[in-house]
């Protein structure tokens, strides 16, 4: 038991998965971004750290091979996941809550889609959770797949390249920073944080505030 937390560990670890080779960090990055269980996956920072170690010398592939890949993993990825709620459809939201799966993060990308339409596909892939289930509810919803084939490549492209791009352009100008990867890790997870922890406090006022608005209609 110990060796399998311990296992589970190393896979949410960003550098754990770096120094497991350039095909770790492809499977990763394709669960994260379609496989309903890749949710806890360190997608963001991961992308980030590539670059800073590429321009380190410490990954093993030139950075235009290693983002071209992550590109097609994180598409591929996205085709996955559709093609899964396209089968799935409305069962999804019936299916019991485990470790793994939690209906409410299917909810929390049906807002997002339906707050920004189409365009959740690309800025959903900067929001973790949004960003592997929001192509699960785009199958559910069965978007025209042209429109998604669209939106998936464009975001695909938008994620790898801005995050991977600003480790390794930031790794060419500050080598040292490469000694300094626990607290650059434990930023990126602060920052890329702050927006669900917003969604979510905004979700229960809202909530509470139907609630208030319903009991107050019961009274009269």
């Amino acid at each position: 038991m110990e060796a399998f937390w311990e296992y589970l560990q190393n896979l949410t670890d960003a550098q754990s998965i770096l120094r497991g080779g350039f095909y770790l960090l492809l499977i990763v990055v394709f669960a994260e971004t379609g496989l309903f269980f890749g949710f806890f996956l360190p997608g963001d920072y991961l992308l980030f750290l590539a670059g800073l170690l590429a321009a380190a010398g410490m990954v093993d592939v030139p950075i235009h091979v290693l983002i071209l890949s992550l590109i097609a993993a994180g598409v591929l990825g996205n085709f996955t996941g559709y093609w899964f709620g396209y089968r799935a459809g409305p069962m999804l939201f019936k299916r019991n809550d485990s470790f793994f799966f939690k209906k409410r993060y299917i909810a929390v990308a049906e807002e997002f889609y339906a707050k920004h339409g189409g365009m959740a596909l690309i800025l959903g892939r900067f929001f973790p959770i949004v960003r592997t289930f929001a192509p699960i509810f785009a199958g559910v919803v069965k978007v025209d797949i042209k429109k998604f084939t669209i939106y998936n490549i464009v975001g695909s492209v938008a994620w790898v390249t801005t995050l991977t791009l600003a480790g390794y352009f930031l790794g060419r100008r500050f080598p040292q920073l490469k000694d300094y990867l626990q607290y650059i890790v434990l930023g990126l997870i602060i920052i890329t944080s702050i927006p669900l922890i917003i969604a979510y406090v905004r979700r229960r006022m809202s909530k509470a505030d139907d609630t208030d608005e319903l009991q107050n209609t019961k009274q009269e």
